[in-house]
């Protein structure tokens, strides 16, 4: 058998091996699937006039193929925050919407997400945020930040429950 038609047949093989790819394996691909549950942690708050609070949160994480669902609930002393996503990852990419409860704030959501780390903007009329989750086996890092918003800043330390 000449190079050619080896090259050619190896060439078909490995199309006809990502067309039979089951959806398990294309959903396994999803860095969201490895934040699948509850999570817990504390963190710090930055407020508008400079002032930092301790903010205990809690998350949950609903991921299915190719759509998640994210829940994040914060409350420090003085403020609390319950913001909703449905997002979905294709090709390293993440987009979605986003609600935020006790200040009826909705938006849209976009950027990026690798194995290790996700980074979106959330924007809509009232607010715009970057947010960043860095991923590790059993922890993550959320980071927000807000300028000019009432929140300027939230740095969370997750835990899985």
């Amino acid at each position: 058998m000449g190079l050619a038609k080896i090259v050619t047949w190896a060439g078909v093989a490995g199309i006809a091996a990502l067309v039979m790819a089951s959806p398990l394996q294309a959903q396994s691909t999803n860095p969201l699937t490895k934040l699948e549950g509850n999570w817990s942690g504390n963190g710090t708050i930055t407020l508008n006039d400079g002032s930092r609070e301790r903010i205990r949160c809690r998350a949950s994480y609903k991921a299915g193929n190719p759509e998640t669902r994210i829940d994040l609930r914060c409350a420090s002393d003085s403020y609390k925050f319950e913001l909703q996503s449905q997002v979905v990852y294709r090709d390293g990419e993440v987009s979605g919407n986003w609600n935020e409860a006790t200040r009826n704030a909705a938006g849209q959501i976009s950027g990026t997400a690798t194995p290790s780390k996700i980074d979106v903007r959330a924007m809509g009329q009232t607010f715009a945020a970057l947010i960043t989750i860095s991923i590790r086996s059993d922890s993550q890092s959320v980071s927000i930040r807000s300028p000019g918003s009432a929140m300027q800043e939230v740095a969370i330390n997750l835990a899985r429950q």
